[in-house]
């Protein structure tokens, strides 16, 4: 374990439940530890369904060329100020998703849509309940008449589900021949092209750094964590995770609430 924990070269870690604490801030004491990953020649790579400007914002304090981000569950993914790659929707499908998603409100459906696109992400619903719960996730938010009239590319487009999302994934079955449907939280469901998702990304990054599976640690909790737990030889589960992830990962780390991704990649580099 001590020669290859030595040769690890990328960490990939999701944010909510994972890395986050139990306020849902970034611990202090990750920046100076992401100061010698950098100076170990380790990549620190953010992997969230969380937009890239939200991202951004949250790792300020980190120069952007140390910053590799594999934002949108894997549908953007961005090193400084360069794109590595991006997967966009088709418009004809978002449309029949977003009018699928607004007869599932007129059935009584408790639901907000967050169409997410590579300038900004868009609802149409503005109650203060469902703006707290996007503006968490999305640092560029516009509120518009239509989802669907904005001028953007569209990576992903997020159903927050006020009740339980598990229940309500059955209800966009119909989508999942072409596309991705992934429960990402408790209450969120994110649909996106087929063959997206966080694991590819990080294969994509990967190949692009010559750094293989063996040099690659990863971190995850939810369910939108899985594949990207495949595509790391360190892979991780939190404590707190969902227990398709405990099962699915090597590794087990302490919860996100005991700093259990700090810790574990202490004992990673230090072997």
């Amino acid at each position: 374990m001590t020669d290859a924990a030595r040769d690890i070269r990328l960490i990939a870690v999701d944010m909510d439940g994972t890395l986050l604490d139990g306020a849902g801030s970034i611990p202090d004491e990750l920046w100076p530890l992401l100061d010698e990953l950098h100076e170990r020649g380790i990549l620190f790579a953010p992997a969230s369904g969380r937009q890239l400007a939200t991202l951004q914002a949250s790792f300020s304090r980190a120069p952007d060329d140390e910053m590799v981000y594999i934002a949108e569950n894997g549908a953007y993914v961005v090193r400084g100020d360069v794109e590595l790659s991006s997967d966009a929707l088709d418009a004809g499908f978002v449309a029949r998703l977003v009018g699928r998603l607004r007869d599932l409100g007129d059935a009584g459906h408790d639901l907000g849509v967050v169409v997410c696109g590579k300038r900004s992400a868009y609802i149409e619903r503005a109650d203060a309940a469902f703006r707290a719960e996007s503006e968490k996730y999305y640092e560029r938010l516009r509120i518009v008449d239509d989802v669907l009239e904005p001028d953007d590319q569209i990576l992903k487009v997020a159903i927050y589900d006020f009740d339980e999302a598990e229940r309500l994934a059955p209800e966009l079955d119909v989508f999942r021949a072409g596309h991705q449907v992934v429960v990402s939280g408790h209450h969120w469901i994110d649909v996106m092209n087929q063959g997206v998702n966080k694991g590819v990304a990080l294969e994509r990054l990967q190949a692009r750094l010559g750094i293989d599976r063996a040099q690659t640690a990863a971190f995850g909790d939810y369910l939108n964590d899985l594949e990207l737990l495949d595509a790391a030889e360190w892979s991780h589960a939190m404590d707190n995770a969902h227990p398709e992830v405990i099962a699915r990962a090597r590794f087990r780390a302490p919860a996100n609430t005991e700093l259990g991704v700090l810790t574990t990649i202490r004992a990673l580099i230090d072997g």
